[in-house]
């Protein structure tokens, strides 16, 4: 149960259910619900809490007992690179030839989207780097 492992986890950082729901932003009683098992976290708190207790969603939701997040895993600083180099190429794309869908030029919109997915698949070929070419003693 998801609330056991929070517990366990607060426990572990010597946090009581209110200075745990500070950080995260939720109510003491928010807290206590999830321990309790009367309420299940959404799944951006789960993230948040992950995040918090340095484990992965994986060991949070029960469906792994490895505590570590994968080696592979994207740091904060990895994805804010990888935006800023999707965003400067975005800036090409616009900067040179019209961006064009179907004949017509690229709406706000469609703009976004497109810096969405080269966001994406920048952040999968670098996970993919990254569990090609981690050193094998720092994989976990």
């Amino acid at each position: 149960m998801i609330g056991n492992t929070i517990r366990e986890l607060r426990k572990e950082k010597k946090m009581s259910q209110s200075e745990l729901g500070k950080f995260i932003g939720v109510s003491q009683t928010t807290v206590t619900a999830w321990e309790t098992g009367r309420a299940e976290p959404s799944s951006t708190f789960i993230s948040k809490l992950a995040d918090l207790f340095n484990v992965s969603t994986d060991y949070l939701l029960g469906r792994s007992d490895n505590k570590k997040k994968p080696y592979y895993e994207l740091t904060d600083k990895e994805k804010k690179d990888i935006a800023l180099q999707a965003e400067k190429l975005m800036e090409g794309i616009e900067s040179g030839e019209n961006l064009n869908f179907y004949g017509e030029p690229a709406t706000e919109e469609q703009k976004e989207r497109l810096l969405i997915a080269v966001q994406t698949a920048m952040e999968m070929n670098k996970r993919k780097a990254k569990k090609n070419f981690t050193p094998k003693k720092y994989r976990n």
